[in-house]
């Protein structure tokens, strides 16, 4: 099933990405799922809105930027117990010609971001059809 779909991890062979912001980052844990017609990629991005999160191909490389704003005032609260980080997540990967870049599709539902990667035409096993002579 796996044609020229490779996603290699990126994070490793860059450059450091430049932060904008102060603060923590975080890798977004990911699991990659090869199906018949599409690569699926779930990362975890705990407290990261839609809004607040940037998914970019450019060059072969998928990309991954989650911001995520403390869920207190940091000046006026007395913390107790703080164990929760806060932070901005970043992941990228190197995509494989097999994904047809033009349709990828992102959601995000409670904290868990999927991406549907769709699988290019060229790549998708096919049925050849074998007719009398």
């Amino acid at each position: 099933m796996a044609a020229d779909t490779n996603i290699e991890k990126h994070e490793e062979t860059t450059q450091p990405v430049e932060r904008m912001r102060e603060g923590r980052s975080y890798k977004a844990n990911a699991d990659i799922i090869e199906k018949q017609d599409e690569i699926l990629l779930i990362a975890d991005v705990p407290g990261a809105r839609a809004e607040d999160i940037e998914v970019d191909y450019e060059n072969g490389e998928l990309s991954i930027h989650g911001r995520v704003e403390p869920r207190q005032d940091e000046a006026t609260t007395n913390y107790l117990l703080r164990e929760y980080g806060v932070g901005d997540f970043y992941r990228s990967f190197k995509i494989g010609e097999g994904v047809d870049a033009s349709k990828i599709v992102a959601e995000v539902k409670q904290g868990v971001l999927t991406l549907y990667l769709p699988k290019a035409d060229a790549v998708k096993p096919r049925k050849i059809e074998v007719k009398a002579g």
